[in-house]
């Protein structure tokens, strides 16, 4: 399948640069699967009344982790930066550098006086493994001296905090899991009161999410992996569900794949997993029935995601429905639902 079909046009503007100020009164558009009707549009704090009692949303609790460091190589002093995309172990990190070709095994990058990264391994594509070398723990390393890794075409630096979803609990992700920045407290209120079930996973957002499709054939295309963790309880619940014919939505496209990756044998599973999974056209679904997810860059491993789970034609029809009344693109942007 050609990369060209999941291509589309996007002028600048509809890149959204901030955070609308109330989280749920993002645009909602919400479409149906089978793509028998036309989309429609709402604002995000309608989501309760498209779901029903008995329904379960999954959401990804990972945390935003201040992943981007700069620094200077020592000796040479040409300027690094460095984005930390998994952890491999304590004080030991997957990444990808600028200027990655100045960075060999043994090279050292000073981030300060006290902090320094230690090339132990490298990898195409610019992907180098560093060791973290600090006199403490190394959250309070990435406290002080990282910053939070908004996307690129995020030009506007002053609304990181906003780059976290509202229940983002376990620290490990290079990258937010959109769709969940439009929920709030209230939200969750009238998800509660219908009758609606929330179930937390966890998948770390990193280079697996957001790396770009370079083969012109997307199925030669290798996701990288990341980790993803469903405890017990989560378990427990999603396979009593799936036992009771009750419907999965999954809030994004990270916990779709974690789901989709987890469910084999006809039940879900319960530990610390790895997927590469690359969902695009053809797939066929096992487990998840909805999605609310955001708009996504073209040519992008999302938007073949979400040109699986819904028709891709309907989807680019939908993508230029949404340029027409004026949504907003990308990770502070606007939301659908798929149904």
């Amino acid at each position: 399948m050609k990369l060209s079909l999941f291509n589309y046009e996007l002028p600048k503007k509809f890149i959204a640069q901030t955070p609308i100020e109330k989280r749920d009164q993002s645009k909602l558009m919400v479409l149906d699967r089978n793509g028998s009707t036309n989309p429609v549009n709402y604002n995000f704090s309608d989501l309760p009344k498209f779901l029903n009692s008995g329904d379960i949303l999954v959401i990804n609790n990972t945390k935003v982790i201040p992943a981007r460091l700069k620094g200077y190589k020592k000796n040479t002093l040409a300027k690094i930066e460095i984005l930390l995309i998994e952890k491999i172990k304590k004080k030991n990190y997957k990444s990808i550098v600028k200027n990655a070709k100045k960075v060999d095994v043994g090279d050292i990058v000073i981030i300060s006086n006290d902090l320094s990264f230690e090339c132990t391994k490298i990898e195409d594509d610019g992907i180098r493994f560093f060791k973290l070398i600090y006199e403490g723990q190394e959250e309070t390393a990435l406290d002080r001296y990282g910053e939070t890794p908004l996307p690129p075409y995020i030009k506007s630096k002053n609304r990181s905090e906003r780059y976290q979803t509202i229940y983002a609990k376990l620290s490990g992700s290079s990258a937010a899991p959109t769709a969940g920045l439009h929920f709030t407290r209230n939200i969750f209120k009238k998800l509660e009161k219908k009758g609606i079930e929330i179930i937390e996973i966890t998948l770390h957002v990193g280079l697996g999410t957001f790396q770009s499709v370079k083969s012109n054939e997307i199925e030669k295309h290798k996701m990288h992996e990341e980790t993803y963790i469903i405890n017990t309880e989560a378990v427990n619940r999603l396979n009593s569900a799936l036992k009771n014919n009750k419907r999965i939505i999954s809030v994004g496209t990270t916990s779709m794949r974690a789901l989709e990756s987890n469910f084999k044998k006809n039940k879900f599973h319960s530990g610390v997993f790895q997927t590469s999974i690359f969902i695009y056209p053809g797939y066929k679904f096992k487990v998840v029935g909805g999605l609310i997810t955001n708009f996504h860059l073209p040519k992008s491993t999302l938007l073949m995601l979400v040109s699986a789970f819904a028709e891709r034609k309907y989807i680019l029809n939908a993508y230029e429905f949404a340029k027409k009344n004026n949504y907003r693109f990308f990770s502070f942007g606007d939301a659908m639902l798929i149904l």
